[in-house]
């Protein structure tokens, strides 16, 4: 065909590949947050409904033989970039019509499922496209990749949002335009991919035949079979507990006006406080974490990890009380985000350390689906609790429930020769 003469280097297609990941994840998940405190929505409905946009993540395992059974991969990875781009852009357009929450919701309710399945596809792809020595070498790309899309997404779009509701004096419109350049950034992605992406030889579809061999409530059985199975579910929905409620509050306390107990930020001062500095502060620590576990081993990072993860949460709730000058939100903010980096790379790397044996690439999928449920149930809470409590108590509150998880992780089954 003819965009098989295009050179097919990974770094062609690698980093698009998995830009392409994280944009609507992230603007499902995230921005989505922000754009309808922006638009007046009621911070419990914000933290209830947009909670629910994870769920797609947390049960797309059980659709990923679907991915792996009919047509190819490739095919997956057009068909889904292709639908986010039209999805994005109705999302885009709803925003300015009277009852835009719900089918604003819609929209982006399809588009997780849209978004789950490529992932699925891509991770796929990724296995198929690769040699093992690639696989290994583009992982840190891929992750890069996937990173700069949070920083595009959660800093860039939300500051230019931010910079359009000042000139324009229109925010629905602003939001409109925002959200409809991403979708036009799928789009061009989209084009480029038809156009580069390999066709790998072994990205075959099965045949009918071969999909009645497919052993998938052995693999389910075989995961929930391990030892001590039930401190390791404890532990993947509790450990991060207290952030899965903060993180899902944080950009509504930082725009919430200071008579309602919020810092007053505007738009584009969350997208570069939270957005893109806080974001920075994250890989930085996630890259830390890394460096940490290969050389002293999980076993030992564990706990201090847990606690570098869990007790920067203290920081809002300093911020909730005393409302600092923005001078003083940036570094703190930053601090929390770098800590939830650098311990949430002992949890990763826990995953991979349970997804073992024959299915490990199933078990891995369990757990990450697991580990969305985990943060999707206190997310649902997170606005009634808020809206009860207020800020400040709200905040406490959050400390209080990270202890569980630090102490579901003294019962976890992990080897000492896990550690180096």
């Amino acid at each position: 065909m003819k965009h098989q003469t295009i050179p097919t280097s990974p770094w062609t297609f690698i980093p698009t590949l998995y830009f392409t990941s994280g944009v609507p994840y992230v603007i499902i998940n995230t921005v989505s947050v922000i754009f309808y405190k922006k638009l007046g929505i009621d911070n419990t409905q914000i933290a209830l409904w947009t909670s629910f946009l994870y769920l797609p993540w947390v049960i797309k395992m059980f659709w990923g033989p679907i991915v792996d059974i009919y047509s190819t991969k490739r095919r997956w990875i057009l068909y889904t970039q292709f639908a986010m781009f039209c999805c994005l852009g109705l999302v885009a357009l709803f925003l300015q019509v009277p009852n835009f929450f719900f089918l604003s919701l819609a929209g982006l309710t399809i588009g997780a499922f849209i978004s789950a399945t490529y992932d699925i596809a891509t991770d796929g792809f990724y296995l198929l496209a690769l040699n093992p020595e690639q696989q290994a070498f583009f992982v840190g790309i891929r992750s890069l990749f996937y990173r700069l899309a949070v920083i595009f997404c959660s800093g860039i779009l939300v500051f230019i949002a931010g910079k359009l509701e000042v000139s324009l004096q229109n925010i629905p419109l602003s939001w409109t335009l925002a959200i409809g350049f991403s979708a036009l950034i799928l789009a061009i992605i989209f084009i480029f991919h038809r156009l580069i992406l390999p066709i790998p030889k072994s990205d075959n579809q099965r045949q009918p035949e071969e999909t009645d061999n497919i052993p998938f409530w052995t693999i389910i059985s075989s995961y929930f079979a391990q030892e001590k199975i039930i401190a390791i579910l404890a532990f993947i929905l509790l450990y991060r507990f207290g952030e899965a409620m903060l993180v899902k509050i944080a950009s509504l306390f930082l725009l919430d006006k200071q008579e309602v107990g919020g810092l007053g930020l505007s738009t584009s001062d969350v997208g570069l406080v939270y957005g893109t500095f806080g974001v920075i502060s994250l890989i930085c620590g996630g890259i830390l974490g890394g460096l940490v576990i290969s050389k002293y081993g999980l076993k030992k990072c564990l706990f201090p990890m847990a606690l570098a993860l869990n007790l920067p949460d203290l920081f809002y709730v300093y911020l909730a009380y005393t409302k600092p000058s923005l001078t003083l939100v940036y570094p703190l903010v930053s601090l929390e985000q770098f800590g939830y980096g650098f311990g949430f790379t002992a949890f990763s790397v826990y995953l991979m350390y349970i997804s073992q044996g024959e299915y490990k690439t199933s078990h891995f999928a369990i757990s990450t689906g697991i580990m969305a449920l985990g943060m999707m149930l206190p997310g649902i809470i997170s606005g009634y609790l808020q809206k009860a409590l207020g800020y400040p108590l709200f905040f406490i509150l959050v400390c209080l429930l990270t202890i569980p998880g630090m102490i579901a992780l003294f019962f976890i089954p992990l080897k000492e020769e896990s550690s180096k």
